[in-house]
């Protein structure tokens, strides 16, 4: 993964974003952060693999997301389905 393709992601899902001793950025959902992940400040590849799995997305969705197929709506409720967004009723 690309760090510009990183950056999409930020976008995308409105991740909050903070420069540490790595870039971390974390999903809020109604005022609860949900997911964190992070990547470092350098320009090389990123390990995709991890931040697929700390955004919990399998390798599909996570495709989809790079590709511009799943947004944001997208991305909650695949976070609901997986019990990790409770749905509000």
């Amino acid at each position: 993964m690309k760090v510009h393709e990183f950056t999409r992601i930020e976008g995308k899902l409105g991740l909050k974003t903070r420069n540490a001793g790595d870039r971390l950025a974390w999903f809020e959902h109604d005022g609860v952060v949900v997911v964190r992940t992070k990547r470092s400040h350098g320009n090389k590849d990123l390990p995709e693999n991890l931040i697929r799995q700390q955004l919990k997305l399998n390798e599909t969705q996570f495709s989809g997301l790079i590709s511009c197929t799943v947004d944001r709506d997208d991305y909650i409720e695949i976070l609901r389905g997986k019990g990790i967004i409770l749905s509000k009723e």
